[in-house]
């Protein structure tokens, strides 16, 4: 929980109201994080918010990652009207939800839908850490449900893009119980299916969303320096006594010790998804 909040402050100190979600410098560059260098703010939109001089990546929005990865006007958004509820009556609930409605423009932290990419059909989730840093809460899950559901009986390839703090502390016990069935679902499908699942991680992925239908894919790829874990390094480091080795919980880290697959570049997500898809499915 302390990391899940660490994160949200931090994703709150990084991505202020700039058009590309960055920090602005005078409202047309931007400091790049990784670099330090002044970027144009057209450049990084024209990027997908990668750096053009160090290929840092920054987060980017649902939408955005969608028109990275599916072929222009063929994503088809299903369940779009569902909204979350206060069923705990966690103070202000309500008020957290209509503000992150209004600031990214979405009603919850995940979009999904049908889609092809490079004229492969595919059933597309995507998480958007703009909405309550991506948490999954009870909506969210009932969309990876569903989006696996699609999948299975439209025999689809599933691509699900995770970018998530983990469980949603105001739903409570309604948001663990979406790792249950998000994990009891991919089990139905990856066991009646006959396509491929490909999971893509990107910064951050922790708790929850990490430890069910993210990390149990036939293909998990990774943004690089994609933050991946469980719980955070300061949480482990304070419960262990113990200094944790540099770069722990990167996607490069995670793949030299087997949970990661791939680390892909941003820029070219789009096509070796698509070269995944004609391989395996």
């Amino acid at each position: 929980m302390r990391h899940w909040l660490s994160k949200r402050r931090e994703y709150s100190r990084s991505a202020p109201e700039t058009e590309s979600g960055l920090g602005q410098i005078n409202g047309v560059f931007t400091k790049c994080r990784g670099c330090k260098k002044p970027v144009y703010e057209e450049d990084l939109k024209s990027r997908f918010n990668v750096c053009p001089n160090c290929d840092y990546h920054y987060p980017i929005s649902a939408p955005e990652r969608i028109k990275l990865l599916a072929d222009p006007g063929s994503f088809t958004e299903m369940a779009r009207e569902m909204r979350a509820e206060n069923l705990l009556s966690f103070e202000g609930y309500e008020g957290q939800l209509e503000k992150a409605r209004e600031k990214s423009g979405l009603g919850e932290a995940m979009v999904a839908g049908r889609a092809t990419i490079g004229g492969n059909p595919v059933a597309l989730a995507v998480m958007d850490f703009r909405f309550i840093g991506g948490s999954m809460g009870s909506v969210v899950g009932e969309k990876v449900a569903l989006t696996m559901e699609a999948a299975l009986e439209e025999d689809l390839p599933l691509i699900i893009v995770s970018s998530s703090g983990g469980a949603r502390m105001q739903e409570g016990i309604y948001s663990l119980l979406q790792l249950a069935k998000t994990s009891v679902e991919l089990v139905r499908y990856t066991r009646e299916r006959k396509k491929p699942y490909v999971s893509v991680i990107t910064d951050p992925t922790f708790g929850g969303v990490t430890a069910s239908f993210a990390t149990a894919a036939d293909v998990i790829l990774a943004e690089p320096g994609a933050r991946v874990g469980f719980a955070g390094a300061r949480v482990i480091e304070g419960a262990t006594k113990e200094r944790l080795p540099e770069g722990f919980q990167t996607a490069e880290f995670q793949r030299e010790h087997g949970m990661v697959d791939r680390i892909v570049h941003r820029l070219e997500l789009r096509e070796d998804v698509r070269r995944l898809l004609e391989l395996l499915a």
